[in-house]
């Protein structure tokens, strides 16, 4: 069930005198249970991408396909296209509305036309997957920190049992803790269902541990669409365009220019630690 983004635009303010073109050109495939991570500056058109994906945003020219369809076909079932691409909003407020967390997450589901009992089954088993605890489940969403707002508002995309799930900065505004718990969850979910995700990010460190493609996108085109290493390679062009590499990439060519034999191509901190200890290694031997 491969999304395809063929040749698409978007205009917004089209007609008038403050038309702003968010999307230029974008041609992108998107494969089956991929771990995608799309990044690029503010207002460099992630958020306008992801919003084409399930159809929230009609392209100005272009087409987008699921599975072999076209998404703005006149009798394309769209309520059944947002049930299989999950988007998770930046701030959950924005998708939390009801009484208590086990009512929102059942929302979902529950307008699937699904029974009581399985809805109900769906919605606790995706309030396990995100890691929130049963005491939690009857309390006002609002209540909740902002770790734990997200992680309701996954799983009530979850409960939905979607082919994609597309995130759209799940960390912002979080602790390294609470990012590390939310990113170690849903790695473990794509480890376990096979499921596709998007992650909208704009930290280059949780890109470059969890994803295995990166999209870069810079005015509204796509800049390097490659694996991390292959990306993170072009770190000068990166910083031209308001991004950079992970810390990491940095002290790895620091320690080559200052005479360390170490590769380069390192993004993450324990790539860097094994070709670090394989350098020193080198160079006990060398020195024997």
């Amino acid at each position: 069930m491969s999304i395809i983004l063929d040749h698409v635009d978007y205009v917004y303010g089209g007609d008038t005198a403050l038309a702003v073109r968010a999307l230029n050109d974008v041609s992108l495939v998107i494969p089956d249970g991929q771990f995608i991570g799309l990044i690029g500056h503010t207002g460099s058109g992630k958020s306008t991408l992801v919003q084409h994906l399930n159809g929230l945003l009609k392209p100005t020219g272009g087409h987008i396909y699921f599975n072999g369809e076209d998404i703005h076909d006149s009798d394309y079932d769209k309520k059944k296209l947002r049930s299989k691409v999950g988007l998770v909003f930046q701030y959950p407020e924005h998708q939390l509305f009801e009484v208590d967390v086990f009512s929102d997450v059942c929302f979902g589901p529950k307008n699937l036309g699904l029974s009581k009992k399985e809805t109900e089954l769906r919605a606790y088993a995706a309030l396990k997957q995100v890691g929130l605890e049963d005491e939690y489940f009857y309390q006002s969403p609002f209540d909740l920190s902002g770790g734990q707002k997200r992680r309701v508002a996954i799983a009530g995309v979850l409960a939905m049992k979607p082919d994609v799930l597309i995130l759209d900065e799940p960390t912002a505004g979080l602790d390294p803790k609470g990012r590390d718990e939310i990113l170690d969850q849903i790695a473990k979910l794509k480890a376990e269902t096979g499921i596709t995700v998007i992650l909208v990010s704009h930290s280059m460190e949780d890109v470059a541990k969890y994803v295995e493609r990166i999209i870069v996108m810079d005015h509204g085109s796509v800049l390097y669409d490659d694996t991390p290493k292959a990306v993170f390679s072009h770190y000068r062009k990166l910083e031209e365009v308001g991004l950079a590499a992970p810390q990491v990439t940095y002290i790895m060519q620091a320690l080559r220019q200052s005479g360390m034999p170490v590769e380069t191509d390192v993004t993450t901190i324990g790539e860097a630690r094994d070709e670090i200890l394989k350098a020193l290694q080198r160079g006990s031997k060398s020195g024997n």
